[in-house]
């Protein structure tokens, strides 16, 4: 291998296996003479990799720990692998290396060649995970892309859909993913509306980088997970409704699957339905258009903002 540069990669290839290799083992693997494996380790040692040498029968070079993270050559094979994990990762926040994980897999995917990122979204698509905790599931491919712009200031586009269902077309200038709990959030300044927000990603889809960048924005926090944790402080001041829904869980349950709140069986015929909002006009309106019975078990504004908007629409009804 007369390509000096391709032969030092192969060679730091070949060096990370962990295992120790004679001169002459790695001479032949390469198709060089020995003399020139020796100077090839000289060169990745001036380049800062930490190659050990030992003497003896046994005795070879072996890559060892150092002071700072080398650049790791994969196979195929081990590409693949490291990417659905991370995938896998990624898609369910897991405390503590949600963010790293997403960043790792966006610099994994922006370097694999075509063949291998079809290769990982077929075994993706074809794997199924048991998840622990009641988060909802984020797409990795969304998370990708968010964490791509984020890291270069690139200006998204994406559809939103908000608590009360409304669809919208947004142009941000992402910040920041924060992971809490189980769910993703993206922290980015809201072109249209000219303020810093919060959106939940699994309520965020066709994300796209416009390829416009933007200089970073002073956020109004002293970090983006302050910020997240005041504006969660400041929504939780709201209410914690509890409703008995008269109909089988069964009947109920598609209409809920992507709503907020929690729905839980509580008989053959009867459900309870809990979530936080800030808003009671769209809460009772969401119930009536159920179309069963249901109870207001808490809070006593709900029954009373329910009352209200019952009493109005009998009024319409009369004048019609």
């Amino acid at each position: 291998m007369t390509d000096t540069p391709a032969r030092l990669l192969s060679l730091l290839s070949l060096l990370q296996t962990p295992r120790e290799w004679p001169g002459s083992e790695l001479a032949e693997r390469l198709e060089v003479s020995p003399r020139t494996i020796r100077r090839d380790i000289e060169r990745l040692r001036d380049l800062g990799y930490p190659v050990e040498a030992t003497r003896g029968a046994v005795g070879g070079y072996r890559l060892v720990a150092g002071a700072a993270m080398p650049p790791l050559l994969l196979d195929d094979e081990e590409a693949v692998a490291i990417a659905v994990g991370l995938r896998a990762s990624a898609g369910n926040a897991v405390e503590g290396i949600e963010e790293a994980s997403v960043r790792a897999l966006a610099k994994l995917v922006q370097v694999l060649p075509a063949r291998l990122r079809h290769r990982v979204g077929s075994l993706s698509a074809a794997t199924v995970q048991l998840t622990l905790g009641d988060g909802p599931r984020v797409d990795p491919e969304v998370l990708t892309v968010l964490a791509g712009a984020t890291a270069g200031h690139e200006r998204l586009r994406f559809a939103y859909r908000a608590a009360d269902g409304s669809e919208t077309r947004r142009l941000v200038e992402p910040h920041r993913l924060v992971a809490t709990g189980r769910r993703w959030y993206l922290l980015g300044y809201d072109n249209d509306r000219e303020d810093w927000r919060i959106f939940r990603v699994d309520r965020l889809s066709e994300p796209f980088a416009t390829g416009s960048r933007a200089a970073p924005r002073e956020l109004p926090a002293e970090d983006a997970a302050a910020y997240v944790a005041a504006r969660f402080a400041h929504r939780q001041r709201g209410y914690e409704a509890v409703v008995t829904l008269h109909a089988p869980y069964a009947e109920l349950a598609p209409r809920f699957e992507r709503a907020p709140g929690e729905l839980t069986e509580a008989g053959p015929d009867r459900c309870t339905y809990r979530l936080s909002t800030d808003s009671l006009d769209w809460l009772a309106l969401r119930l009536a258009l159920l179309g069963c019975d249901f109870e207001v078990r808490h809070p006593p504004e709900l029954a009373a903002t329910v009352a209200a908007m019952a009493a109005r629409l009998t009024r319409a009804a009369s004048r019609s």
